[in-house]
């Protein structure tokens, strides 16, 4: 039975919007496989790893009949990819088996039933609802994502917490040692609520959104939180925990501030990085006599000095930093300078804002090398 025609680009788009939540290893093999649901010229690709589910729509069915079937989906990437990009793909049911035709090519693939493939339930009603552009979205989760922590114990820590208000959304995310705050004006939200959306949900969210004003609408429930834009859908699960109060880490009352060229502070940050260690990624910093120093040594011996001209005349500060987190935040914020605050005291945290965005703040916390 053809169930498909299309060319190799057609079906490989949609196949790629969804296989990258699946994973390599899995409990229940199935969910190594996506489901092709297919209802006349309506086809859709579903993938699931019982936390996160992206479905996502495309309209090349041939005929009118309707068939669900689950297939390998990496396997069924990898060869979509491998064909001509001119060539145009047949998909065939042939008793259990995907039959995969291009050209003179051809691929017969084990399937599994789809009756036995899980779906997320979906929440039957949705606590609170916005609307906001896809870059917009984008550039809320970008601020902040790199924050949010790597396999915790603290479980809460990672993700992102999603904090809603009348005609506000926030997003922050920390990892203990660092903070991350941004948020912006929705129109039309007037409801207050939290969430924490895993890591993950918001890496694909990344890698999902276009950098444009088309809308993404985005629905929260308990434990739940759905976004829907172009012929998308994602559902995940919430983190459930408490997030720390991050009103309390930001920093308020500083009176120092150096403002200081973005690209002149990382080109001098990752060039001192070189010398640091996997075990030690500690740099110094010190201000004072209007120049910021910034060196770097390791167990070798090895030392690396740098130099930049800052507006900085008042009492000489000496303190050190993990440099991988002054590298994630100047790598993600494209303004052409940051705001550099401080206080006279090297256990103090350093705030970094950016011009023209009163919203956005990121503290990190000294380190001892």
């Amino acid at each position: 039975m053809l169930l498909i025609q299309a060319s190799r680009d057609a079906v490989l788009k949609p196949l790629t919007t969804v296989v990258g939540i699946v994973e390599r290893r899995n409990t229940l093999p199935i969910l190594a496989n996506v489901l092709i649901r297919k209802q006349g010229n309506q086809v859709s690709f579903l993938a699931n790893d019982l936390e996160v589910q992206i479905t996502t729509q495309a309209e090349f069915g041939v005929g009118d009949e309707t068939q669900f079937i689950t297939v390998a989906a990496r396997k069924f990437l990898d060869i979509l990819r491998a064909l001509p990009d001119t060539s145009d793909v047949r998909l065939s049911l042939d008793e259990a088996k995907l039959s995969v035709q291009a050209g003179r090519s051809r691929f017969a693939l084990q399937t599994l039933s789809a009756d036995d493939y899980p779906t997320v339930s979906q929440a039957e009603q949705w606590t609170a609802s916005f609307s906001m552009p896809q870059k917009s979205l984008r550039q809320l989760f970008n601020q902040v994502h790199f924050s949010m922590a790597q396999q915790d114990i603290r479980y809460y820590l990672n993700g992102l917490l999603l904090v809603l208000e009348p005609g506000f959304v926030r997003a922050v995310s920390t990892d203990g040692h660092r903070l991350a705050h941004s948020g912006m004006a929705v129109d039309g939200l007037d409801t207050q609520m939290d969430a924490i959306i895993p890591r993950k949900t918001i890496h694909e969210m990344l890698r999902l959104l276009a950098d444009d004003d088309t809308p993404v609408l985005v629905d929260l429930a308990p434990g739940q939180i759905r976004f829907r834009f172009d012929q998308i859908e994602l559902i995940s699960k919430l983190v459930e925990g408490k997030f720390p109060d991050y009103k309390r880490v930001i920093p308020a009352g500083y009176t120092r501030h150096i403002q200081i060229s973005r690209e002149l502070l990382q080109a001098s940050l990752q060039r001192a990085a070189i010398l640091t260690t996997d075990k030690l990624k500690g740099v110094r910093l010190q201000l004072g006599d209007n120049l910021l120093r910034i060196s770097s040594s390791n167990a070798e011996q090895e030392e690396a000095r740098e130099e930049i001209e800052v507006d900085y005349a008042q009492e000489p500060l000496d303190v050190a930093f993990n440099v991988s987190y002054l590298l994630d935040v100047l790598g993600n914020t494209k303004t052409e300078s940051i705001c550099w605050s401080v206080q006279p005291d090297v256990n103090a945290s350093v705030l970094i804002t950016v011009p023209n965005d009163d919203e956005f703040k990121y503290v990190v916390m000294p380190m001892r090398i």
